[in-house]
């Protein structure tokens, strides 16, 4: 691989002739195309490639969040690489040769806000979701103005429904309705905070899995 700055053509996207050209990290970058293998992939290959499969289409809605608050991205990986690697290395199990996600494992955000404390989460008629935690917003680097977030993951329906800066960490409760879509489907919920400068978040937290009413 290479990088190059004002070339005849200056920086391009895509296959052109033997070489493809990206822009990674803001440097444009030029490499020759991979030779098609002969060999047939290994079961450790397959297996491998279906992880990725499945992480990537169970992370892709959470990328706009990741992207901002997953790890670092001052390494040579990128905060959404960070993800997917967390949650193929982390958050899946293999059941008859074949990859699951672990819900209960997997992570929405990572970092270094001090997270909630003691939340509780309970389920209301009409598709309401009703979370309540206690204040402490003066431990470590928090604050009472730290927003409070929640995603729910449909597994029958395979979606997710994400609602941002909803309340104030000092508010200490938060209710949130869910389509009627949802409603006789169990969610997967999780928790995150992040700041109001938006730089920097909590681990997420899982509230364990919820019939909708």
């Amino acid at each position: 691989m290479a990088t190059f700055n004002k070339g005849i053509l200056g920086g391009f996207s895509g296959k052109l002739g033997t070489v493809v050209g990206a822009n990674w990290r803001g440097k444009d970058i030029m490499r020759s195309l991979p030779k098609p293998s002969k060999k047939e992939p290994t079961e450790k290959q397959l297996l491998q490639q279906a992880k990725f499969k499945l992480a990537i289409s169970f992370l892709q809605p959470l990328k706009p969040i990741q992207s901002q608050y997953f790890g670092s991205g001052s390494g040579v990986k990128s905060r959404v690489n960070l993800a997917t690697s967390y949650t193929i290395n982390e958050a899946m199990q293999v059941v008859a040769d074949v990859p699951e996600l672990v819900y209960n494992k997997v992570l929405i955000t990572k970092g270094e806000l001090t997270g909630f404390q003691n939340a509780v989460l309970t389920t209301q008629v009409g598709g309401v979701l009703s979370l309540e935690w206690e204040d402490n917003s003066t431990q470590g680097n928090a604050s009472a103005t730290d927003q409070v977030n929640l995603v729910c993951y449909c597994k029958e329906l395979k979606i997710f429904e994400i609602f941002e800066g909803i309340v104030m960490r000092s508010d200490l409760m938060l209710d949130v309705r869910l389509p009627n879509y949802c409603i006789g489907k169990a969610v997967d919920v999780y928790a995150y905070l992040n700041n109001v400068r938006q730089t920097t978040a909590s681990n997420s937290i899982y509230l364990g899995e919820q019939m909708v009413i």
